[in-house]
C-alpha cells in the first residue's frame, strides 16, 4: 500500500487517505456518543411559589411580607439514556445557548433515569437542610431570637440537586429578617443566581452557571449571584444587563446584597 501511494500525485494520495477518515466519520455520525446536551432550564423564586406551592414555609416564628424575587436556576439536559450523536455535538459546541458535556460529569450517580432523579432529590433534601441551618445559624449571630423554634419545610417540585441550597437560605433569611432592617434583602429587585450552601454558611460551586445566566436574564433578573470560583465560566457567555456579583458565604452574600439596595459597592467578578 505505501510503494502505491509513493506513486500517486499528492492530491490522489490525500484523496486516498481520507476514505477511511470519511468512513469512520460517516459512521461516527450516527454512533451514539457519551455526551449530554444541555440547555437552560426553568427558574424558581424561592419567595413565592412554584407549581401553585409555596417553595418555603416558615413556622415557630412571625414572617413578613416580601417584595423582589430570589430566583433559583436550574439547566436541563438529554437524559443519561437518551442518544446524542455527533450533529448533536456539534450543534452544540456552536450554540451559546447549548453545552455539550460529558455525559458521566451529569450523571455521575448512574445511567438509570429514576436512581438518578432519587439520587438528585436527595441532594435537594440534604441541601435544604444545609440551608435551614446556615439561615437560622446566621440570623442567631445577628441578634434574632427563637430561631431554634423555627421549621422549615421547602417545596420544589421534582426540581433535584444541591444548586438551590445558597437561594434557599437568603430566602428563610428574608422571610424572617429581611435586611435586617426593616426592608428586604431583594431591594425589590429580581436577583437569581445558583450556588450550594454548607451548614457553617459556605457558598459551593455548581454546574452550567454560562447556561444558568441565561435563564436567569430570561425570566427578568438584572443580578446574577454567582459562586466566586465560577466568574469566568459566568462572564463567558453573560446576557447583556445582566450584573454578575461573587459570593463566597451566607453572611458575605446578605452583605453584598445589603449594599446593592443602598447604591453601595458590590463586588464584581
Amino acid at each position: 500500500m505505501l510503494s502505491r501511494l509513493a506513486r500517486l500525485s499528492r492530491p490522489q494520495a490525500l484523496a486516498l487517505s481520507a476514505l477511511p477518515v470519511a468512513a469512520l466519520l460517516g459512521v461516527t455520525a450516527f454512533a451514539p456518543l457519551p455526551f449530554s446536551v444541555a440547555q437552560p432550564g426553568g427558574t424558581a423564586d424561592v419567595l413565592g411559589e412554584h407549581e401553585g406551592k409555596p417553595v418555603l414555609t416558615v413556622s415557630g416564628l412571625p414572617t413578613r411580607e416580601t417584595e423582589g424575587q430570589l430566583r433559583m436556576t436550574t439547566i436541563v439536559a438529554t437524559g443519561p439514556q437518551m442518544t446524542v450523536r455527533l450533529g448533536d455535538v456539534i450543534d452544540g459546541w456552536f450554540r451559546t445557548d447549548r453545552a455539550v458535556m460529558p455525559r458521566d460529569s451529569v450523571y455521575p450517580e448512574g445511567d438509570n433515569e429514576k436512581e438518578v432523579e432519587e439520587h438528585n432529590l436527595g441532594d435537594m433534601r440534604e441541601s435544604q437542610d444545609d440551608a435551614t441551618k446556615a439561615a437560622l445559624a446566621y440570623l442567631r449571630k445577628n441578634g434574632v431570637d427563637g430561631t431554634e423554634k423555627v421549621q422549615v419545610k421547602a417545596d420544589l417540585g421534582k426540581i433535584g440537586g444541591p444548586s438551590a441550597g445558597l437561594f434557599l437560605a437568603l430566602g428563610i433569611i428574608d422571610k424572617l429578617d429581611g435586611n435586617g432592617s426593616g426592608g428586604d434583602l431583594t431591594g425589590g429587585r429580581t436577583i437569581a443566581g445558583t450556588g450550594t450552601i454548607q451548614a457553617d454558611g459556605k457558598v459551593g460551586a455548581v454546574g452550567g452557571v454560562s447556561l444558568k445566566t441565561r435563564g436567569a436574564a430570561r425570566d427578568g433578573a438584572t443580578v446574577f449571584l454567582v459562586p466566586k470560583a465560577e466568574c469566568e465560566a459566568a462572564e463567558a457567555e453573560k446576557p447583556k444587563g445582566l450584573r454578575l456579583v461573587p459570593v463566597t458565604t451566607l453572611s458575605g452574600t446578605v452583605d453584598a446584597l445589603r449594599a446593592l439596595a443602598k447604591g453601595g459597592k458590590v463586588p464584581t467578578c
